[in-house]
């Protein structure tokens, strides 16, 4: 596993990034955990859902906040005040590889370890769903956030949704994707929710309320701004001792080789 704490990019060249490592692991390349913020804060939308159906578009450019789509699944999620991080890697990798259930649950248990460390009471979420259900939604209707519901495997802060993931398998990789809540800037996706209602500000209102009824926050144990460098070196102490680190822009090479599916030997 390579550990590579990227830094700050925008919604659209962190989804480039994740893209490209996913191609990577496909051609065969070695696992990569990469860390990352978002500057400016922004939104992300799962693969399979439609922008215009999901978004108030017009909004969105009134205010600058720039969107863009996830090579993983999953629901709308308002990127600000919060750590993300990216992992991809062969499904025949003989640490990282696996089914779907085996992998998911392998990538949640190593960012769990990471924020036990850090003090954060954090724990996975039972067999049962918590939270509100995505449920049926009404014609031309956006899907309710990411953080309105807790699957299994997903990390939780006293029983509420502290940890989004997504995760999306190809022929021969996987990549999964997650946001670990610093504070309530997650929230914002109510205000740029696509909403079919006579009165919008009333339905924004209430989505806000449920997410805050149903996610958590690590903001009391690591505060609001804590440096990604923090939880960098918290998940690197969970890594094999071989594992590589890089920093920023000491990284950038493990996108532009993934042509040849090889760049062990740059870092060991």
């Amino acid at each position: 596993m390579i550990l590579w704490c990227d830094g700050a990019h925008d919604a659209a060249e962190n989804m480039r990034r994740d893209a490209e490592l996913l191609d990577a692991a496909e051609r065969g390349a070695p696992p990569v955990l990469r860390l990352f913020a978002f500057s400016p804060p922004g939104i992300t939308l799962g693969r399979n859902q439609d922008p215009a159906r999901e978004l108030d578009l017009a909004r969105c450019e009134a205010d600058g906040v720039a969107w863009a789509v996830r090579p993983t699944g999953g629901r709308a999620i308002f990127h600000d005040q919060e750590w993300t991080y990216s992992l991809a890697s062969p499904r025949e990798d003989p640490e990282w590889g696996g089914g779907a259930a085996e992998t998911y649950a392998r990538a949640s248990e190593l960012i769990l370890r990471a924020l036990v460390r850090l003090g954060v009471p954090a724990d996975l979420a039972s067999r049962k769903p918590q939270g509100a259900s995505p449920g049926p939604r009404g014609r031309g209707a956006a899907s309710l956030p990411c953080f309105a519901s807790t699957a299994r495997h997903e990390v939780v802060v006293q029983d509420l949704k502290l940890v989004g993931s997504a995760q999306r398998r190809t022929a021969r990789a996987w990549l999964q994707q997650g946001s670990i809540l610093l504070g309530e800037g997650h929230l914002r996706i109510a205000d740029y929710m696509a909403v079919a209602s006579t009165s919008p500000e009333v339905a924004r209102a209430r989505v806000r309320e449920s997410l805050r009824l149903s996610a958590g926050s690590a903001a009391r144990w690591l505060g609001s701004g804590a440096p990604l460098e923090r939880f960098a070196d918290a998940v690197f102490a969970e890594l094999s001792p071989r594992s590589p680190r890089l920093e920023g822009a000491s990284g950038a090479f493990l996108l532009t080789l993934s042509a040849t599916g090889s760049y062990t030997a740059a870092v060991v």
